[in-house]
């Protein structure tokens, strides 16, 4: 399980780097992974690969789409990358439930808890680190229905990954 969790974190860490840039919030491949870290390592495992990232992030290594390091903390994409930890473990929960309804609701409510925790920060940065006035409804424009779109794509293409590996993995395998 440490080798699957150490996979998913250094997998993570290449995502950020895979990106379409998008007014304050780059596109990256990092939240299809962290929706399939939760799919295929279940609550804890899926939690702590992206738990492993963020630390490594935040100490320093410039494994985040814009660099690494503590100050990384002002920037306003940090509460997306917070809320990846939850959102593995949300996904991770609903797929130990098997079936095909339960990992897709597990996902969704992935997607949407990244953004839960996203949107709110991103409002917090641009206000008290870049001096900028963002509104709710500009922040939800912004934080949430702009990268929605690939979101979704991420979220479905996370979901087609795991229905193909699960019966012959026998996953999640953090059960």
């Amino acid at each position: 399980m440490l080798i699957y969790i150490s996979l998913f974190s250094a997998l993570t860490a290449a995502g950020a780097f895979i990106k379409i840039p998008l007014p304050m919030v780059p596109m990256t491949l990092q939240t299809f992974l962290v929706y399939s870290a939760g799919l295929f390592l279940g609550p804890a495992g899926g939690a702590v690969s992206q738990l492993i990232y963020v630390t490594l992030g935040l100490v320093g290594l410039p494994i985040f789409s814009g660099g690494g390091g503590i100050a990384y903390f002002f920037s306003p994409t940090f509460g997306y990358l917070i809320g990846f930890i939850p959102a593995a473990a949300v996904a991770g929960l609903f797929s130990q439930k098997g079936g095909t309804g339960w990992p897709i609701c597990g996902v969704v409510c992935a997607v949407l808890t990244v953004y839960l925790f996203g949107v709110p920060y991103l409002m917090f940065a641009a206000r008290f680190f870049m001096h900028k006035e963002i509104g709710l409804i500009a922040a939800i424009q912004i934080g949430f229905l702009l990268p929605l779109i690939g979101d979704s794509m991420k979220a479905a293409a996370a979901l087609a990954v795991f229905f193909s590996a699960r019966g012959r993995l026998g996953l999640p395998l953090g059960k």
